[in-house]
C-alpha cells in the first residue's frame, strides 16, 4: 500500500451496499478501504480503531443512526472527512447531516464514479454538494423546523393514529393535539392531515422505516 493512498472507511446497514462500496474502492489504485460497520455504534468505534481519510455514512442504520454516528465522530475528531451516502433526498435530512458536520452528501443512485470523484475531493479539503442535492435545499427555502412535539404528533398521524389515540400516546389532551396539528399544517402549508404527512415524508422530517 503506498502511503499517498487516500484510506476509506464505509458505514450502512446492508451487506450488499457495504460489499459493492469495497470493490469499488478497492479497483482505484489511490484508494484503500479499510474497513465496514453495519450500524452507526460500530462506525464510531471504526473510525476511533482505523482514523480513516474519508468515510461513508448511511444515514438510516439501527443503533445509532447516521447524523447520530457524524456528530459523536466529529465531537472527537473535528477534522474527520464523513460523506453522506444515502436514499434520504428530504431537504431536512440533507441539512441535518450537514449540520452534524458532514462535509458531502451523495444519493445511492449516484454512478459510482461520482462517489470515487467525491471521495477524492473531500480529501482535498473540498465540500461535495451535487447539483440534484443542491437544487433539493433551494427547492424549500425558507427551512420548516417542526419542534420535537410536532414531530411526533405527526408521526402517530402517518401511523394511522386519531387525535384521541396520540392524546392518550403523548399523555396530553385531545386539544392540544389540535393546537399540535394546527401549527404542523400552518408551518407546512398543509390543508389536512394527509397532505401533512405526505409533505413530512418527502421532506424527510418524519420517516415511517
Amino acid at each position: 500500500m503506498s502511503p499517498h493512498t487516500i484510506r476509506v472507511m464505509t458505514a450502512d446497514d446492508h451487506p450488499i451496499v457495504r460489499a459493492g462500496l469495497a470493490a469499488v474502492i478497492g479497483e482505484e489504485s489511490d484508494l484503500t478501504f479499510v474497513g465496514e460497520a453495519g450500524d452507526g455504534a460500530q462506525a464510531v468505534a471504526l473510525f476511533r480503531a482505523e482514523r480513516p481519510d474519508v468515510t461513508l455514512m448511511d444515514l438510516r442504520m439501527p443503533v445509532l443512526d447516521g447524523v447520530g454516528a457524524i456528530r459523536a465522530i466529529r465531537s472527537e475528531f473535528p477534522d474527520a472527512r464523513i460523506v453522506a451516502l444515502t436514499t434520504y433526498e428530504g431537504d431536512t435530512d440533507i441539512h441535518r447531516a450537514l449540520e452534524a458536520g458532514a462535509v458531502g452528501y451523495l444519493l445511492k443512485d449516484m454512478l459510482p464514479t461520482d462517489v470515487i470523484d467525491a471521495i477524492r475531493a473531500v480529501h482535498r479539503g473540498q465540500r461535495v454538494i451535487p447539483p440534484v442535492v443542491a437544487g433539493r435545499l433551494a427547492e424549500y427555502t425558507p427551512r420548516v423546523e417542526l419542534t420535537e412535539r410536532e414531530r411526533e404528533v405527526l408521526e402517530y398521524v402517518a401511523r394511522g393514529f386519531s387525535n384521541k389515540d396520540i392524546a392518550r400516546a403523548i399523555g396530553r389532551t385531545d386539544e392540544t393535539v389540535k393546537i399540535h396539528l394546527k401549527s404542523v399544517f400552518a408551518k407546512l402549508g398543509a390543508a389536512d392531515r394527509t397532505e401533512a404527512v405526505t409533505v413530512a415524508l418527502q421532506r424527510g422530517i418524519i420517516h415511517l422505516d
